[in-house]
């Protein structure tokens, strides 16, 4: 009971905040807000209407809100709305207090005019720094590294660089890696604060450093990133340019980010939505970003409308034929997507390699053949004791074998396919595969069903 008590006590009181802001109550409200973790304060923050907002302001510095920005999630326009109600000079104090791949990240969500206004205004350390992350490609190594990190001299003493680790802590992002640079700059070794600790103080740097040290190229992406630091299970990466000099760091936080933002856009296009970041935007927004991929669809359907038409006579001449068309359709689409699940979640986790791509194939391959095999089996004696049609039943279970079998083939190579073209495989949506594989069920279906009709 006594836990459940201290945990409770622990919540944010929202009526608690807002009633001292409105009274005014400056020293109070800044005691009980400035208790929670940021991640609280930005629940509260985004929670707030726009008065409170701006009381806010008032009452925190710039430092304390960008720890709020710093732990907030906000959909990519509501950033310019949020810096808008501020004053010119507090939102560059602010974005000057955050960390740099962080600020960038805000900065690459606002307009170019507030962007140079913000540059223009801060402090000129933090423009040069930020300038200096803005130029590269979005969604690289170099978008999302901190420059805020301690490094050491190659030839310094464990005394030396306990020195350097005190100055530089209070800006540093981790302090638990150390990377050890030559005179140039060029990144030579890692130490990790537990060595630092262990040694004696007159040890050089160079004889307990680490200089097996895996690294990124500034320009690599971030997917890939996301997955060395988590095969690796480091806590950072140093990002390198192509002579070796150490540019930055990304940090385990930004790659939790990464893999959310992946995960997201991923699953997006599976489900043929370009932006899942609709569910507090008005159904005109999200109309928008779904129109598309369903006009596109229209026409595929149309498409298998058409086929259809193709078979008419056969579907004149045995009417129960068209009773299946939905089953065999479903279950091509149903299999296709399962194959293509796998694909496109191999590929992006990195799983799936030259090498294994045509074992890929051959076990989705064999996947269908079973799962075909099975499925049209059943279909056939489901047939046969529903309608008593053993010729129909049997064409039926033909089609959904065959169907499935090429479905499931479809699935799994598409994705590959479009990897190997250089294009985002997760645009081989579901529904995408899943309208390509009702046309070829159906072709597969009333063709056979056309080639057989004298002995149905």
């Amino acid at each position: 009971m006594m836990e459940e008590k201290s945990q409770h006590e622990t919540e944010l009181d929202e009526e608690l905040l807002n009633r001292l802001l409105e009274t005014g109550d400056v020293e109070s409200f800044r005691e009980e807000f400035l208790s929670h973790h940021p991640y609280d304060q930005a629940t509260f923050y985004e929670k707030s209407d726009h008065d409170i907002r701006h009381m806010m302001y008032q009452y925190l510095s710039p430092k304390e809100m960008a720890d709020i920005f710093e732990a907030i999630e906000l959909d990519d326009d509501e950033y310019e709305d949020y810096f808008k109600e501020m004053n010119v000079n507090y939102s560059a104090d602010l974005l000057s207090e955050m960390y740099t791949d962080d600020a960038v990240d805000v900065l690459n969500k606002l307009n170019k005019e507030q962007v140079a206004t913000y540059l223009t205004v801060m402090n000129k350390e933090s423009a040069r720094q930020i300038k200096d992350l803005l130029h590269y490609e979005e969604y690289t190594a170099g978008s999302i590294m901190t420059t805020e990190f301690v490094s050491i001299p190659k030839n310094s003493t464990v005394r030396s660089a306990m020195n350097i680790l005190r100055n530089a802590a209070p800006n540093a992002e981790t302090i638990y890696y150390l990377f050890v640079v030559d005179e140039d700059r060029r990144l030579s070794g890692i130490v990790t604060l537990r060595d630092l600790i262990i040694s004696d103080e007159d040890t050089l740097i160079s004889t307990i450093m680490n200089e097996r040290v895996v690294s990124v190229s500034v320009g690599e992406d971030q997917e890939e990133v996301a997955r060395m630091i988590k095969d690796y299970d480091f806590l950072a990466m140093p990002v390198v340019d192509f002579q070796d000099h150490l540019l930055g760091i990304i940090t385990v936080d930004d790659i939790i980010d990464v893999l959310d933002e992946e995960a997201s856009d991923d699953y997006s296009k599976l489900a043929a939505v370009s932006d899942m970041d609709t569910f507090d935007r008005g159904p005109l927004t999200a109309a928008k970003k779904r129109l598309p991929w369903l006009i596109l669809l229209t026409f595929l359907g149309m498409l298998t409308a058409n086929l259809m038409g193709m078979f008419e006579e056969t579907l004149d001449q045995v009417a129960l034929l068209a009773v299946f068309i939905p089953l065999i359709a479903g279950m091509a689409g149903n299999s296709g997507t399962q194959a293509l699940a796998v694909a496109v979640r191999g590929i992006a986790t990195g799983d799936i390699e030259e090498k294994s791509k045509l074992k890929l194939l051959l076990q989705e391959a064999g996947t269908g053949l079973i799962t075909g095999v099975v499925c049209g089996a059943f279909v056939v004696g489901l047939v046969y004791f529903w309608k008593g049609e053993l010729l129909i039943g049997l064409l039926v279970g033909i089609a959904v074998m065959s169907s499935i079998f090429v479905a499931t083939l479809a699935g799994s190579f598409i994705p590959l396919l479009i990897h190997r073209l250089k294009i985002d495989p997760a645009v081989a949506s579901g529904p995408f595969i899943t309208t390509l594989n009702d046309i070829i069920s159906i072709l597969i279906y009333l063709g056979l069903a056309t080639t057989f009709l004298n002995q149905l």
